[in-house]
């Protein structure tokens, strides 16, 4: 009994927050094309519910500082699972034929993880390339879009598991070809046609798919029910292991084709993207549950982020809705404004972080590799992962000094943004890479017209919409974030 008390009076004035020994399974759930504005705990004007992604928030940190390195899909995948901005070696997505993006034996988060006594596995949009050339046949034009030049009977490397993942399930992109499902190096079923596009219309939007190989009767609007019930499927598949487990699903949603599930028709008050959406948090939903289900979910890490801001339908869903997807920031998916890099970002971590914690301190998803580094003690090598930087001692409570203060924002070669506390400079005539804003949407939401100076300077603690170019009045600061955008673009080592 004295043993009892004894040891009852040491947890009392333990840490309430302690860190775990345990090496925590990490989860990480990756929506594309979402708007910051588009999740409610970001947003509390947003006409879209988002009640399980809300409640991850609530259990964890909620970031309204975090984002992606690009603008577009591929290159924010390759940037948070290298630790390297992707411009120091590509800005373009991986097209629908393309090789991989990685470099020849690159350290990635989950080769690093794997090394570290983890099982990976990614469910979901891959679209970082695979190596078509290995299964076209003889002759074949490269790139072909026929499903008769290639033998699908070869496996389809150059994809996930050549790069650190022990399992993968998915349709690399939900609008890319093959339009079939690939699980680890093989096709499930090979394509017997070839599809130039799909019929009728999609709930919102266009199909948006390009032209090739696919299995007749592919039905892009079971993509994500498939997908959501795999990754709960590979949560089930681990209970009763011992051996920690790193699961990425990355969703093809909310991105276009817009098409939810008939369930979900009307759950929302901003149209069949809004719905889409709720069906997105919906399969967050599911595998968060099976999580609870399974004995996981004290021992997770849960991460919630996007690949970039929304698509351009979002200034039609605006005026339509009064929804403004970017909120409340300027720019969408390609620009180098917030709206375009700035995403949604919780971590919710079980012991270790607070629930309802929210913070304003500047984060990118490329400091994820770092921060795993540092929580499973891998000892990065020379020049890998070399913009990443950790920020486990600031989850953990250990450090309160913000990981970083500074930050490079890019989509298109020639554009360039750079942050450093609460200033950007982008360092070009304006910050679309995109579609300009609308006339009707710069009157709604009182923006200037554009000056065609040279760069832009906004200070964001101020003027977080970037309404008010400050570059005229303050030139030394304009100066000062021009030598910082140099400094780090010519440091790779």
């Amino acid at each position: 009994m004295k043993i009892i008390s004894i040891l009852a009076l040491v947890a009392c004035f333990l840490p309430l927050y302690a860190e775990v020994s345990v090496k925590p399974n990490i989860v990480i759930l990756y929506a594309d094309d979402m708007g910051f504005g588009d999740l409610g705990a970001n947003n509390p004007h947003s006409k879209i519910p988002t009640p399980h992604l809300d409640q991850l928030a609530q259990e964890g940190m909620r970031f309204t500082n975090g984002h992606s390195s690009s603008g577009v899909c591929t290159p924010s995948r390759y940037a948070m699972l290298t630790g390297r901005y992707h411009w120091r070696e590509f800005h373009n997505i991986a097209n629908s034929f393309d090789g991989s993006m990685f470099q020849k034996n690159q350290l990635t988060l989950p080769l690093m993880l794997r090394q570290q006594g983890y099982a990976t596995a990614v469910i979901g949009k891959w679209h970082l390339g695979f190596d078509w050339d290995g299964i076209r046949k003889d002759g074949a034009p490269k790139n072909s879009i026929k499903h008769t030049d290639y033998d699908w009977t070869k496996p389809f490397l150059g994809g996930p598991l050549d790069h650190g993942f022990d399992y993968y399930f998915g349709d690399n992109v939900i609008n890319f070809p093959p339009y079939a499902w690939i699980e680890n190096d093989r096709l499930v079923k090979a394509p017997d046609m070839t599809y130039q596009t799909f019929p009728g219309k999609p709930k919102e939007g266009n199909w948006e798919c390009r032209p090739g190989p696919g299995v007749k009767g592919w039905d892009p609007y079971q993509v994500l029910p498939t997908l959501t019930q795999k990754a709960v499927d590979y949560v089930r598949s681990r209970k009763g292991k011992t051996q920690p487990f790193f699961l990425f699903f990355p969703l093809p949603s909310p991105h276009a084709p817009i098409i939810p599930n008939d369930e979900f028709d009307g759950k929302s008050k901003a149209g069949a993207f809004g719905d889409f959406v709720v069906q997105t948090d919906d399969s967050c939903g599911q595998i968060l549950q099976a999580l609870r289900d399974h004995g996981f979910a004290e021992n997770t890490i849960v991460i919630f982020s996007a690949d970039n801001g929304p698509e351009h339908y979002a200034y039609a869903r605006d005026e339509k809705f009064d929804h403004w997807s970017a909120a409340p920031f300027r720019g969408l998916k390609r620009d180098i404004y917030e709206g375009g890099h700035h995403v949604p970002f919780l971590i919710s971590w079980p012991g270790v972080i607070k629930p309802g914690s929210v913070s304003d301190v500047l984060i990118s998803q490329i400091d994820l590799m770092a921060t795993f580094a540092s929580l499973t003690k891998f000892s990065l090598p020379a020049k890998t992962a070399i913009d990443s930087q950790s920020f486990h001692a600031f989850l953990t409570a250990k450090d309160a000094t913000p990981p970083r203060s500074s930050m490079v924002h890019n989509t298109h070669p020639k554009n360039y943004a750079v942050r450093k506390g609460d200033w950007v400079l982008i360092d070009a005539v304006h910050g679309f890479g995109g579609q300009a804003a609308p006339k009707n949407w710069i009157a709604k939401h009182q923006m200037p017209a554009d000056n065609k100076q040279s760069v832009e300077l906004y200070d964001l603690k101020n003027d977080i919409t970037q309404k008010k170019n400050l570059a005229d009045e303050h030139p030394e600061k304009v100066t000062e974030l021009k030598a910082e955008l140099k400094r780090i673009r010519e440091s790779d080592s």
